[in-house]
């Protein structure tokens, strides 16, 4: 029979969440290097001093911002049954 499909049980919800927590917070850590890595940059850049302030202070607030939503990734994954 060409019609008849195998059985493959498909992965729970649960999993899959679990997956999606993982692939969401490599993509924070990998912007939150980023971001320090610009900031670095923007320190650095020659321009008047109240403009690089303003810069770099602005990309800290986007790591702090960055750090606060990875730390209730982690708190999610604390509290979410084994």
């Amino acid at each position: 029979m060409s019609n008849v499909l195998p059985f493959r049980p498909r992965p729970t919800v649960t999993r899959l969440a679990r997956c999606e927590v993982v692939t969401v917070a490599g993509d924070l850590l990998a912007l939150l290097e980023q971001l320090e890595d610009v900031s670095a940059r923007a320190a650095a850049m020659g321009r008047p001093t109240l403009e690089v302030e303003r810069t770099v202070q602005h990309l800290l607030d986007a790591v702090s911002a960055v750090e606060r939503a990875l730390d209730c990734i982690g708190e999610g994954e604390q509290m979410a049954p084994a």
